[in-house]
């Protein structure tokens, strides 16, 4: 190859590199961002729309925008986190950038349905009590903290892609994160979905909308678990074992069980790259 031509296909390269790391920057500051409000929003307050307030168009229409919401975040939320998808969608765009076109795509699910959300009215529970409304809203913040906790278990930064992009920047091949065991895996195979679980239903004041929201999304994360699971028992073998021994969400109580190799990750596949033919060797985290 000509010095020129040599030239033009570094300055390429570099500019690929560059436009692949400013991508995924670009994807997890937006995350950010939806973080934060979805916090306000489910919690209903300090921010211009949230899951409650005053109706805005008639009830059967609400349910049915409010479940197309939910539902559409459900199906991209699951749907390109599946292995078959993820290799359709590298035949378009870089592998490296993969991961952070899921986020941007959840980003944008998720902005979706804070700006066309339907309050409807209708009241469940009133807990207007100083002391137990602080006790509500403590559980609230703890849920928020074990979902953002449990990601940076797993490696916050592989899940949001922002590893991945780095790497390519580098000019370094991209290898998943090894399985690690840390403290809230020994008890539950899903912390982060534990966490979201207190988000959800932590509230003083149930409504008709909220309570509609916590159903349709609890649902999801159990469907989200089996499909999850579903995937991990075929790519680790060992997971079998794992799940077999820890429990799913709720803890046991009393006595102690051996502990088996492998949570993987509780985002479970939304973390996974394409599986490896040989599952990772498994460090056990003190």
């Amino acid at each position: 190859m000509a010095p020129t031509q040599t030239r033009l296909a570094a300055d390429r390269s570099r500019f690929s590199r560059i436009a692949i790391l400013t991508y995924g920057i670009t994807c997890y500051t937006m995350f950010l961002g939806v973080f934060l409000y979805a916090v306000g929003f489910i919690g209903d307050f300090g921010v211009p729309r949230t899951i409650d307030g005053a109706p805005r168009t008639g009830l059967g229409m609400a349910l049915a925008i409010n479940a197309a919401l939910l539902g559409l975040f459900a199906v991209q939320h699951s749907g390109m986190a599946r292995p078959a998808f993820k290799r359709w969608l590298c035949r378009f765009i870089p592998r490296p950038v993969e991961r952070s076109t899921y986020v941007l795509a959840s980003n944008l699910a998720m902005i979706a349905l804070f700006a066309l959300w339907q309050p409807f009215g209708g009241s469940i529970w009133q807990v207007t009590s100083t002391g137990g409304q602080a006790a509500i809203y403590t559980l609230y913040a703890l849920g928020w903290l074990t979902v953002l906790v449990s990601t940076f278990l797993i490696d916050h930064f592989d899940l949001f892609g922002l590893r991945q992009t780095f790497r390519a920047f580098l000019g370094k091949e991209y290898t998943p994160p090894k399985f690690v065991m840390p403290l809230p895996y020994k008890f539950v195979r899903h912390p982060l979905y534990v966490g979201w679980l207190m988000v959800i239903w932590s509230t003083p004041s149930m409504t008709l909308p909220h309570l509609f929201f916590a159903v349709m999304v609890t649902g999801y994360i159990f469907v989200g678990i089996f499909l999850e699971e579903r995937d991990l028992s075929n790519a680790h073998p060992e997971y079998v074992e794992y799940r077999r021994r820890v429990p799913m969400i709720v803890p046991r109580i009393g006595r102690r069980r051996a502990v088996a190799p492998s949570p993987a990750s509780a985002a479970g596949l939304t973390n996974a790259e394409e599986p490896t033919a040989k599952p990772q060797p498994v460090r056990v985290a003190s």
